[in-house]
């Protein structure tokens, strides 16, 4: 039951879904190691002006022409970190709030408590964060979006999965689909397949991803139990890893 789910899930809220934004999977590979898939989106210039970058633990955004930046402050920062043997994902500045808490023996929870959904109106596009604790052997998925009530004020969604079969993922994504403005995810992370090597993962959602409006995508693969790391990029304007 739960492939089936997840292949209906790739169909309907990937591949036939031309504006899921940016998104983060979490979960386990074919061969029990951890796997961590962050993808980016756009749809203006200059969002689409973006490669990932791999530098030591950290993999972040950076613009593929610096010429043709106009707004980097919701474009580029750290996407991947890493803090011990937790490994860290989010689609913006936050990455580093939540490697400040964690280094400091803070909880994932906590180290979001001041941040708030991204400033830009009429979007208001979610947070979306994650980390996986290879020693609790859990994941880590959350979403600050939006108040129906107010403009300012953030929901705070917060999903904690204690065990997933290999080969399965947990996903979650800024928006429902393409829109003006943007509608926002809604409902809890749901399940999608993790198939083959972590390159064979990078390559499959890749070729899902709307071939318009895809800019980069990278998968972290985690050895259970050394920690050990391997990345896989895919850039559209850039050199992949």
């Amino acid at each position: 039951m739960s492939v089936k789910l997840a292949v209906e899930n790739a169909q309907e809220r990937i591949e036939k879904n031309p504006y899921p934004g940016r998104g983060i999977v979490l979960g386990r590979g074919d061969d029990g190691a951890w796997i961590q898939v962050y993808w980016i989106m756009g749809r203006s210039d200059n969002s689409r002006n973006r490669i990932f970058v791999c530098e030591d633990s950290v993999v972040r955004t950076e613009a593929a022409d610096p010429s043709k930046v106009e707004d980097p402050s919701l474009i580029i920062y750290n996407a991947m970190r890493t803090s011990g043997r937790r490994f860290i994902v989010s689609n913006g500045v936050q990455t580093d709030a939540i490697w400040v808490a964690l280094e400091g023996h803070g909880s994932f929870a906590d180290s979001l408590n001041d941040w708030h959904h991204e400033p830009d109106a009429p979007n208001f596009t979610p947070r979306i964060s994650g980390y996986t604790d290879v020693d609790e052997q859990v994941l880590w998925l959350s979403i600050l979006k939006k108040s129906p009530f107010s403009e300012k004020a953030s929901e705070r969604h917060f999903f904690r999965f204690d065990e997933v079969e290999a080969g399965m993922g947990y996903a979650i994504t800024t928006y429902r689909s393409d829109g003006d403005p943007l509608p926002s995810f809604e409902g809890a992370p749901y399940l999608l397949s993790l198939p083959g090597s972590a390159d064979e993962i990078a390559s499959h959602f890749w070729s899902k991803l709307n071939g318009d409006n895809k800019i980069s995508l990278v998968v972290r693969r985690i050895e259970s139990i050394s920690g050990e790391v391997q990345l896989f990029v895919k850039n559209r304007y850039g050199r992949s890893q």
